[in-house]
């Protein structure tokens, strides 16, 4: 996705993207972030790694250079009137891997912030210091997948060798920007890392969202048995006494996608999952940011914005 020409990095496919759609904030997904919200969703074009269950592969692992008759160009300037005119209230990167196309995604963040327009992305995190101090400068709110923790797991099913700098930088984007976790759990290969995750993300921040995926494997392990929904429930029952917000999602009428009251437990943000990408706000009871019965705290980034509300374009 990158070249060297005249001493410089350059993009190899700049401001050229495979997908450009209009979505909701909680089917990315992203549950403590400007609720209700209409996005602008879009994607490039390869990956910086090689999951083996990778659900994406048609965009992840083809050869990105094949790819490009199927993808449109759109310039950062285009880009942003086209969320305007769908009137959308943010951008999210969400297809792909963001630090494969960070050229364009500066520039389109130039034209995003001038408009008003917040923007997000979905990453597995997997980058250097440098890369994470660009990627902070670009989104304001981020996902980022800890897909497990061992190093045979991430050398036999996601092509790296290890997670650390995937932890180091969790840990440096949690100083600063508002930042929701998702792990795919695929059954008995990474769900006894599932305490381990728990553990981290308390040592981090125990108010970090966390949410926990029944992953369909696809690609190489597209033959693999499902995952049982009771068994993965059972296993997030610890982590539940350490984290306030975990999520179990991605398959019809989860019974988990509420946010509850840290305080007293009562349902001050109610959701109903239609399955993968189906997430949806139903009703939002803390206005205030707080809990309507005991007046805990609900750490929400950005305000509750209704799904037809027109935003005020800023130029």
């Amino acid at each position: 996705m990158y070249l060297e020409e005249h001493g410089e990095i350059q993009e190899r496919f700049p401001h050229m993207w495979c997908g450009c759609s209009m979505s909701r904030l909680e089917s990315l997904p992203f549950y403590h972030a400007y609720p209700g919200a209409r996005v602008l969703t879009i994607g490039t074009s390869s990956c910086n790694m090689s999951c083996r269950y990778c659900s994406n592969a048609y965009v992840a692992k083809e050869d990105p250079a094949w790819q490009q008759s199927g993808m449109a160009e759109y310039s950062a300037k285009e880009l942003v009137r086209l969320a305007e005119k769908l009137e959308c209230h943010a951008i999210v990167f969400n297809v792909n891997e963001p630090t494969v196309s960070l050229l364009s995604l500066e520039e389109l963040a130039v034209e995003a912030r001038r408009a008003g327009l917040p923007m997000g992305c979905l990453t597995n995190g997997y980058m250097t210091e440098e890369g994470t101090e660009r990627l902070a400068r670009i989104f304001s709110f981020v996902n980022v997948a800890i897909k497990g923790l061992s190093d045979d797991f991430c050398r036999q099913f996601l092509g790296i060798p290890t997670v650390d700098s995937i932890l180091r930088n969790i840990r440096a984007l949690a100083r600063t920007h508002h930042l929701e976790i998702t792990t795919p759990i695929i059954q008995g290969v990474n769900d006894r890392d599932i305490d381990a995750i728990a553990g981290f993300l308390a040592s981090v921040d125990p108010e970090i969202p966390w949410h926990v995926f029944r992953l369909l494997p696809e690609h190489d392990m597209k033959e693999s048995e499902y995952p049982s929904i009771d068994g993965i429930n059972q296993a997030l029952q610890s982590a539940r006494q350490r984290l306030p917000y975990v999520y179990f999602h991605n398959f019809v009428g989860s019974d988990w996608v509420n946010t509850l009251c840290p305080g007293c437990g009562v349902e001050v943000i109610e959701r109903f999952s239609l399955g993968c990408g189906g997430d949806r706000l139903s009703k939002y009871h803390c206005e205030d940011g707080r809990c309507p019965k005991c007046r805990t705290p609900i750490r929400i980034h950005g305000e509750r914005i209704a799904w037809g509300t027109k935003r005020a374009v800023t130029r």
